[in-house]
Parts: C-alpha cells; sequence; structure tokens
C-alpha cells in the first residue's frame, strides 16, 4: 500500500456545487468532476481525480502524518475559529491519522480559514478498501 496525499484549498461556498464533487454514475458524463479543482465528496475518490492532483505520495504512514502535520501548521494562523480547533488539536488529529491510515482507512482533515475560505487535506490509501479505483500514478 502507498499513500497519495491531496490539498486543496479555496472559497467555503464553492463546496455547494456538489455536482462537480460528486461522480456521477454510468453513463451520465464524468467531465465535471474530473475536471473540477473541488475535493470530492468521497475522500476515495480523489483517486479519481488526476495525477497531478497529488501533492505527495509516501510508502510509509509517518511520512503522510509529517505531510499533514505541516499542512496544519501552516494553516494554523488563518483558522477561522482557533479556540474551538485547540479542544481538538493537532495530536489527537494525528493519533486518529494513525490508527486510520494502519488500518487501510482514508484520511480527510476540513478547516474553514479567515474570509470565507476553507482548506481540506487528504490521505487516500492505495489501492483503497473503500473503491476499486485505479492507481492515479500507475502504481499497483
Amino acid at each position: 500500500m502507498h499513500l497519495h496525499c491531496y490539498l486543496w484549498t479555496g472559497m467555503g461556498e464553492d463546496l455547494r456545487n456538489e455536482a462537480e464533487r460528486r461522480m456521477p454514475p454510468p453513463p451520465e458524463d464524468p467531465a465535471p468532476f474530473l475536471a473540477s479543482p473541488l475535493p470530492p465528496m468521497r475522500t476515495c475518490d480523489w483517486l479519481l481525480k488526476p495525477a497531478r492532483r497529488i501533492d505527495a505520495t509516501y510508502t510509509k504512514v509517518d511520512d503522510a502524518l509529517d505531510w499533514l502535520a505541516e499542512r496544519y501548521k501552516s494553516a494554523e494562523p488563518s483558522f477561522l475559529a482557533p479556540h474551538a480547533e485547540a479542544a481538538i488539536g493537532l495530536d489527537f488529529r494525528l493519533h486518529l491519522a494513525r490508527t486510520s491510515l494502519e488500518g487501510g482507512v482514508d484520511v480527510q482533515w476540513g478547516f474553514w480559514l479567515t474570509g470565507g475560505r476553507f482548506l481540506t487535506c487528504g490521505v487516500v490509501c492505495c489501492p483503497n478498501r473503500h473503491a476499486d479505483h485505479r492507481c492515479p500514478a500507475g502504481s499497483p
């Protein structure tokens, strides 16, 4: 198993556009979903996006956790509700992420930022236990 890391920051109101965030069932046209920069509704569906959307790929959980921690720390000064986030905290988030990833379960973090922006960080297990998607990077 390897881990693909995905990142999106944009206006939170854009997340309402479910047509671009949900892979449609066949025979509907998947082009809007595939071309959209928006994060998918299901974390595992990041694997359907073009490989250029991958921010990083790791074979070790510790490396993916470091990636998550770096994204968290970079965004922390812009958290909309830092006092509320402090009640959860990075250490607890990383503990839960480790447990999930070691069990083959994807991790998705989302944070409201100042100015109506939203940040989402996703680590997706590949191959994936929730969907039979091919590896976007061409790995087995």
